[in-house]
Parts: structure tokens; sequence; C-alpha cells
């Protein structure tokens, strides 16, 4: 899955960021209400984690915002405010959990995967497919035609973002900042390295490549024209 943590506790968005990746997930975090809103308008995510107090742009009403947007992605509430009144707010603004802090990250991952079951039937877009290559991110699979395809948790995520930009141009930029989470360009080859690995996978064994070099540009992922 695809996750935003919006928290402005640098630490704690940290040590969640980091138990989440370990579990396969793909993050991104905010450290401001008002940076929150733009990653959550602006970005596809699966589920989005939301701190009640954040600079800038309180929580709830980031969350506020969302819907008003049109935006149905599940948020799960953290706060140190525990009290009734104070999570009954919390899910009229908008959230669908509220997890108060501190909490055991056993159960913040049973919450995420709660909320990941439920919207699975809501929502059947939680598989990605462009012409016979096929993509779930509910079980983490990979296949084209009949073939299931292993793929290591960076390379599912690279795919992944080619997937949700298909036929679209994609830039270095954009995968360093939404594929690595960099925001700088380290001058290595790790990009080329990493597409080269992935059109061993998805493209060796077929006939119609679905990876291709933008040159100047990127890279986009399409059927051949």
């Amino acid at each position: 899955m695809r996750i935003l943590i919006i928290e402005d506790d640098a630490e704690a968005a940290a040590y969640m960021a980091k138990g989440l990746r370990e579990a396969g997930h793909a993050v991104d975090h905010a450290a401001s209400g008002p940076d929150g809103l733009f990653l959550a308008t602006s970005e596809r995510y699966d589920v989005m984690i939301v701190d009640r107090m954040l600079p800038g742009l309180d929580g709830l009403a980031v969350i506020q915002a969302i819907r008003a947007a049109g935006n149905a992605t599940p948020v799960l509430i953290l706060s140190a405010l525990g009290k009734v009144d104070d999570r009954v707010r919390g899910l009229k603004a908008g959230g669908d959990d509220y997890l108060v802090k501190p909490y055991a990250f056993a159960e913040l991952m049973a919450r995420i995967e709660a909320l990941s079951r439920r919207i699975s039937t809501a929502q059947p877009d939680t598989r990605l497919k462009v012409e016979d290559l096929e993509m779930d991110l509910l079980a983490r699979t990979v296949s084209r035609g009949t073939n299931e395809i292993d793929l290591q948790p960076r390379e599912f995520r690279l795919l992944e973002y080619l997937m949700r930009h298909a036929g679209q141009v994609v830039t270095r930029t954009m995968l360093l900042e939404n594929v690595w989470e960099y925001h700088f360009d380290p001058q290595t080859n790790l990009i080329d390295v990493h597409i080269s690995r992935l059109r061993q996978k998805i493209d060796k064994e077929f006939e119609v490549a679905l990876i291709h070099t933008v040159r100047g540009a990127g890279y986009t992922l399409r059927a051949a024209r």
C-alpha cells in the first residue's frame, strides 16, 4: 500500500515510516497541515495517518478539507487526546479510525490492515492493469499473462508508480522523489540499474515491451506503438 503520514513530530514520524516500509509499504511524510493537505489532494494514497495537533492547519481541518475535495481515502487519526468527545469529534470530521498515543506499533499495523480490508470491497481499483500486466496492491503480487513475477520491495514500488502513471512520461526527478524519497540528485545510475532489472522481469520473456525510455525525458509504461 501507499501510505501518507501527516505528523509534525519528526522522531515519531521516522519510527512509524521505518516500520511501515519494513512491512513493504510505500510511505510519504508531511510535517505540517498545509503540506499534508497538498500531498493528500495531489497524490493518490491507500491510507492516510493524520496527527490531530499539526502546525499551520490542525489535523481535523486537514481531514475536513480532504473530504470536501471528494477524497474518500481511509484516514486513521493519531492523537494524545483520548477522551470520548475527542474521538467522536475526530470521526465526525471524516476520520475512519482513531488511535490514541502512545500506541503499540502492532496495533497501528492491525488498524491499517483493517482499513485496507474495508476498502478492498468498496474500491476494486486495488488492482492495477496495463495490457496483460497486473498488480494486486493488497496481496503485493505481480503477474503478466500467466506468469507470476517476483519483485523486490523497491522494484514493486517502482513498477507501481509507473503503472499509476501509465502512458505518461515519468521523469527521473519524479522517480527519485516518489520512489526513493530523494529530494536531490544522488549523481548515480540508481534509476538506470533498477529500470534495467525491472525490464528483465517484466519484458524479457514477452514479445511486447511495456517499459520504454523517452530519450532526454525519462520513462513511460505503455504498449509499443
